[in-house]
């Protein structure tokens, strides 16, 4: 196998995170970052595990407010990552306010206990859901409300098979990588769980059904009808990773056929609830429900690690199943996190913010692509955008290097997001951020764009 043909298959395996082993990041670290920063990502280095994605380190941070991370040095940045937590921004003061009250009293509630602060969010979360879906576990991380997920549907419908898309991420526990479909996180880690049949998504820019959705469902309802015993179909409402946004079209034909073929719909909005896409739950954006739902990241706006899973009442009959039998199963401090979330999230979707920032958001990106003819494609709903970097229009080849400039020079002037896929800048903004704060970060990425040798690519 040829260099060129190892480096290609090295290039499909990136994903979501940054770049981390090239002369760019030791350039980063060189020129960068302070003395006393640089002995901190040394002993960060010393006593963590390096694993893919997260490691080495780019800088050591000491505060973080609203939009804004900030290092030991003062420097701040805008966060367009922020882990998918950050729909309240960082350090919310009413949220604060409400956890520091928390732990003057109850903090923690155990198993076989409830507490007013429990009930109270799953409540406020069905009264903001459609229908019959009014049945909440609550859990620490979004790789576990999927596992629930994914036992509720065994348990209904008696069938173990599920269907998801390649280059879903779906969480990064065992389980979860097994239905995801992102390569990189399976490696050297079989055998996984059985019975996951995957299929190519829907995608508008490149891919094998490009602006061809009817073939996606095509293939979905040919898997359905051949296998038989699917119980789920699991999927990203918009995948967050590179945003890739499907039609409502599209949405209302996969929801008929799992009714009609008698499998559920589970919906994975871990990281694109609470307000992202500009509604409360982005399957408001396409009028359909799903059967189960999984929430979490900013469902804990940015301060608590809590997700959770809603169902239908009609699923209520597994008392004898330990669906979700977890120690923090009902937090109060989640509970008073995850509650006060949901309630400022809707006071920002009242008051027409963040469809005002999305305007803005939609302007600027229409500009950048008329600027820049390195940017092939752009897609982008609410306050979650893609910009695609490609070396060719017509070929559509990944600007990769050029991705990874792209980053390192909005990182040195203030901006920081993650590259995903290798050629996506992925920007995801608090939805809190002003609009003069908004207008400021796309300055910073046009003119980080700007900067390219376009004579390189």
């Amino acid at each position: 196998m040829s260099q060129n043909e190892k480096r290609e298959i090295k290039q499909n395996k990136r994903t979501e995170g940054d770049i981390n082993y090239t002369p760019a990041r030791q350039e980063w670290l060189f020129n960068e970052v302070d003395e006393t920063t640089k002995e901190l990502l040394e002993k960060d280095a010393r006593y963590f595990f390096h694993q893919a994605l997260s490691s080495p380190c780019l800088d050591v941070l000491k505060n973080c407010d609203g939009p804004y991370i900030e290092n030991l040095s003062g420097k701040k940045y805008l966060d367009f990552h922020g882990n998918n937590v950050h729909q309240l921004g960082f350090s919310h003061p009413k949220l604060v306010q409400r956890l520091t009250k928390q732990l003057q009293s109850l903090t923690f509630s155990t198993r076989r206990y409830t507490n007013e602060n429990a009930i109270n969010f799953a409540e406020k979360l069905a009264s903001l859901l459609p229908s019959d879906l009014n049945r909440t576990l609550m859990t620490p991380n979004g790789s576990a409300a999927i596992g629930i997920a994914l036992k509720l549907a065994r348990a209904v419908t008696g069938k173990f098979k599920v269907v998801s898309f390649w280059d879903s991420f779906h969480g990064a526990s065992l389980d979860a990588i097994s239905v995801g479909g992102e390569s990189v996180f399976r490696e050297h880690m079989g055998p996984l769980m059985p019975g996951v049949e995957r299929i190519p998504p829907p995608v508008t820019y490149r891919g094998i059904y490009e602006n061809n959705e009817s073939k996606c469902l095509e293939y979905l309802e040919y898997v359905f009808a051949k296998e038989g015993d699917i119980g789920a179909f699991l999927a990203e409402t918009v995948r967050n990773t590179d945003v890739q946004i499907p039609s409502k079209v599209f949405w209302k034909e996969a929801r008929r056929l799992c009714d009609q073929y008698g499998v559920l719909l589970i919906l994975d909005e871990i990281p694109i609830a609470m307000g992202r896409t500009g509604k409360m739950f982005a399957f408001e954006n396409y009028d359909i429900e799903p059967d189960i739902l999984c929430l979490g990241k900013g469902l804990g706006g940015g301060i608590f690690p809590q997700a959770a899973i809603v169902a239908r009442d009609a699923y209520n009959k597994f008392s004898d199943i330990s669906l979700g039998h977890y120690t923090h199963e009902k937090s109060p401090l989640g509970a008073v996190a995850a509650l006060t979330t949901l309630e400022i999230i809707e006071e920002e979707l009242h008051s027409g913010t963040i469809k005002n920032l999305e305007h803005i958001m939609q302007q600027e990106m229409n500009r950048l692509k008329q600027k820049h003819s390195i940017i092939g494609d752009i897609r982008g709903l609410g306050l979650l955008w893609g910009v695609e970097l490609v070396t060719d229009q017509k070929t559509k080849k990944k600007a990769i290097n050029e991705a990874e400039k792209v980053m390192y020079e909005c990182l040195k002037n203030g901006l920081s997001f993650k590259v995903s896929s290798g050629n996506v800048l992925q920007l995801a903004p608090a939805l809190t951020i002003s609009s003069e704060e908004l207008k400021n970060a796309l300055i910073i990425l046009d003119n980080a764009l700007s900067t390219l040798n376009h004579q390189s690519y």
